[in-house]
């Protein structure tokens, strides 16, 4: 059963390390996915979503409802009769405001026009920087690829070595040989195994650098599929030329978009600040009533009807005779109706009142405000010209370095190619007159370490040239593709 446990472990072990080997666009898809930078700008764009959004809203009419409640004692004004009483009042107040922008000197619609354009700088940025994350994995990918395949070159130069090795302890042992010629040789394969370490420490780093750019783990178990990469030629060494790059890149690359963008936000923020010199329209309207303890809690109400005249003694008005003082008899008409009671919601319903305005705003003298902000929004749009210029230079820098470090990797492998045809043929040479004793360890070793750093700087001229081609490819708006 142990066995057993122990060959399942082992099998989904060797299954899971198989599962970790990626290629260039799965490496790609992990740092896009897992790229905080990239949420974070993802999170820049939505609110700049919201504030196009916002901006959209101030086009229709506002609506707000206010209420007040309070509590007043001592002397004070009544809000029912608005007259001095000395009593504690309990008051309610309650309004319903609405307003509307008919005009303001199109600051609104440039506002509008401004947070579009600054949107898609946003979301222009978002795909500068997801394709710059796109570049440095590819390029890591690449520096991964070419320290396995110098570690893979310094193996071969081992076994060389090591094979040259035991022909020479045979030699040495049958006396065909100097035993010097033995300690050189095993220097040279101490030579060679620390270039192995060498490589493999380099791998590691290259990997690390590449497992950053994916966010992951250093400990995670993590390789990559081997592909077959195109060699240099110096007959075609790219099918586009310098000019036609550049002006790819000016056409197609984000960063320039995003630049053209923000200039023509700072020219639509010139307008803004101009439409503050204009007058400005505006219509609003108002519902509101209000409550007082102090109203009287009941009031007569009148239903409409024929009025009829009585007399009544007056309260103010007496004649005096013989000694008896009477009330004088006044005639008063009483209004058809009756004595009603005066609740919360009558006193709210009989003191409301409605409110409509129109208001005209024209701006006269505000101390030069309008001017000073006109000219920092002509400041702000000489310095997004800038911006751009300076991204336009970097671009035509970025591109002319590539281009040429690509044209020279090309020559540099072709040379290297045909110098390696010609150290091979000394490296034999050399070999055979050592196993000869025509010539000692040292020479042979001479011979050797020329043809290896002949491999290693053909290997590095490789790889140059197609991380080259990839920047062009980049600039001039190609899917990555390292086939």
């Amino acid at each position: 059963m142990k066995k057993w446990l122990l060959a399942f472990a082992l099998g989904f072990s060797a299954y899971t390390q198989a599962q970790q080997k990626y290629t260039l666009q799965q490496c790609v898809g992990i740092a896009l996915e897992n790229n905080l930078q990239l949420k974070q700008q993802g999170l820049q764009v939505q609110s700049g979503q919201n504030t196009l959004d916002q901006s959209k809203w101030q086009k229709f009419p506002t609506l707000n409802l206010s209420a007040n409640q309070g509590l007043q004692s001592g002397r004070n004004i009544d809000p029912f009769t608005n007259q001095f009483v000395e009593q504690t009042v309990n008051f309610s107040s309650f309004q319903l405001n609405t307003g509307v922008n008919l005009f303001n000197g199109y600051q609104l619609k440039n506002t509008i026009k401004q947070n579009q354009q600054n949107l898609q700088a946003l979301q222009k940025d978002v795909e500068s920087n997801r394709n710059a994350l796109i570049l440095n994995v590819a390029t890591s990918y690449l520096n991964v690829l070419n320290n396995q395949e110098q570690l893979e070159f310094a193996r071969r130069q081992a076994e060389t070595t090591r094979f040259q090795l035991e022909r020479t302890e045979k030699l040495v042992k049958a006396g065909s040989l100097p035993e010097i010629n033995l300690y050189d040789i095993r220097s040279q394969l101490a030579n060679d195994e620390l270039s192995i370490v060498n490589a493999q420490n380099s791998i590691e780093i290259a990997k690390l650098t590449l497992k950053q750019y994916l966010n992951l783990p250093a400990s995670d178990n993590f390789d990559l599929i081997p592909i077959n990469l195109p060699l240099p030629s110096t007959s075609a060494p790219y099918d586009a030329t310098l000019e036609q790059v550049y002006n790819a890149a000016i056409k197609y690359l984000p960063d320039m978009e995003a630049a053209t963008l923000r200039i023509e936000s700072a020219k639509t923020g010139i307008e803004i600040a101009r439409g503050a010199k204009l007058p400005s329209l505006s219509l609003g309207g108002g519902l509101s009533s209000s409550f007082s303890s102090a109203a009287p809690k009941q009031r007569f109400v009148g239903d409409g009807g024929a009025s009829r005249v009585v007399d009544v003694p007056s309260t103010t008005k007496y004649v005096s005779y013989a000694g008896f003082t009477v009330p004088v008899i006044e005639k008063t008409t009483i209004p058809s109706g009756s004595i009603q009671n005066f609740g919360y919601l009558d006193q709210l319903s009989f003191n409301r009142n409605a409110s409509l305005s129109l208001s005209l705003r024209v701006p006269i003298f505000n101390a030069y405000q309008v001017r000073y902000r006109i000219a920092n929004a002509q400041i702000q749009q000489k310095n997004a010209e800038y911006q751009s210029q300076i991204v336009r230079n970097q671009v035509r820098q970025t591109i002319e370095q590539a281009y040429y470090t690509m044209l020279n990797a090309a020559k540099r492998y072709e040379a290297t190619a045909k110098q390696i045809e010609s150290l091979e043929l000394s490296f034999k040479a050399a070999e055979a007159r050592l196993n000869a004793g025509a010539i000692n360890a040292v020479e042979y070793n001479i011979s050797k370490n020329n043809l290896d750093r002949s491999r290693a700087s053909l290997v590095q001229a490789k790889y140059e040239y197609i991380f080259r081609t990839k920047i062009l490819d980049f600039y001039q708006n190609k899917p990555l593709s390292l086939e």
